[in-house]
């Protein structure tokens, strides 16, 4: 096999950790031909909900480490593949080769209490579940306008016209609480 080019290796990285994402909260794919989301579930999981975007971004802490963590998922998932006797498809990264049966019984492999490197994959779930669970890469209106498959699952209503919420019922459906006699119209303790 030729080594990749930098494009190459890049779109190697990007898919694993779609596919690890896709792990996390699953998707539908994007395309027939898509082989890093499995396509096990209906709507947008956390790549559509930007997971790749989030991790990418400097914020996190993570954006210089996806390379080294594609690799090491693939390391990982090479001597896995060898343990269950499992014939990989070599034109993708070794993770997204996998059924995705397969792709969650090494995510919990490397999860579990006590596995030496789990702090990182670990790391890598919650951003994938940040990214779906509040879009924490993007404002909050930009988000619900564009559709956000978490925060719309989530029942994350639109602003107002001004890009304010405002919520004229309670979402109980009844005060949680009387207020303090000397409660300021503002809602400001006096």
């Amino acid at each position: 096999m030729r080594p990749r080019t930098p494009d190459e290796e890049q779109a190697w990285t990007t898919m694993t950790i779609e596919a690890y994402a896709d792990t996390i909260i699953p998707g539908e794919k994007r395309s027939s031909d898509d082989r890093a989301i499995a396509g096990v579930s209906t709507g947008g999981g956390a790549v559509a909900a930007g997971a790749i975007e989030l991790l990418e971004w400097d914020a996190t802490g993570l954006s210089e480490a996806l390379g080294p963590l594609a690799t090491a998922l693939n390391d990982h998932t090479v001597v896995y593949a060898a343990e269950h006797e499992l014939v990989l498809d070599e034109s993708v990264p070794p993770f997204v080769a996998l059924a995705f049966e397969h792709r969650t019984a090494l995510v919990d492999r490397l999860t579990t209490p006590g596995h030496p490197e789990k702090p990182l994959w670990v790391s890598l779930a919650l951003f994938s579940n940040m990214a779906f669970d509040s879009a924490a890469h993007m404002h909050t209106a930009d988000a619900i306008a564009a559709g956000h498959p978490g925060l719309i699952a989530m029942g994350i209503e639109q602003p107002d016209a001004d890009g304010l919420w405002r919520f004229p019922q309670y979402s109980y459906g009844r005060p949680l609480a009387r207020l303090h006699p000397d409660t300021t119209p503002s809602g400001s303790p006096a």
